[in-house]
């Protein structure tokens, strides 16, 4: 049986669990408390009530959205997965966001070859993407 999908935020808990087997950073339980709530969009894969893969959208809903939290466990990756979880959450994008809102995400690795084919491009050289981390 595949993975259902569902447009909910995960558990504070799975949610950090989630992103340290992907191989994203840690983050902070209360970061996650207040975070999670204030999701524009997200979108959780189970398999038998397990969390398998997530995403979300954070932003103003108007302006600016950023796609965040792509993850899916190392058991279910290379399954299609990861564009599953893109394509819901763009659909709700497309759905919901008004013309000429700016959807932007930071692409690890060799994902941007996902992301371009939701229509994502590299902004590099013209811009360059920053971070701070408190």
């Amino acid at each position: 049986m595949g993975a259902e999908l569902s447009l909910t935020p995960p558990g504070e808990d799975e949610y950090r669990a989630l992103r340290i087997a992907a191989g994203l950073s840690a983050m902070s339980p209360e970061g996650a408390r207040l975070g999670l709530p204030a999701s524009w969009c997200s979108v959780c894969l189970r398999h038998e009530g397990e969390l398998v893969g997530m995403g979300r959208v954070v932003g103003d809903g108007g302006l600016f959205l950023f796609v965040v939290d792509i993850a899916v466990t190392p058991a279910w990756q290379g399954k299609g997965l990861g564009r599953r979880i893109m394509q819901a959450l763009m659909d709700e994008v497309h759905a919901r966001a008004p013309a000429r809102t700016m959807v932007a995400l930071i692409a690890d690795g060799t994902a941007y070859r996902l992301y371009e084919k939701f229509g994502f491009k590299l902004v590099g050289p013209g811009a360059h993407g920053m971070l701070m981390r408190l």
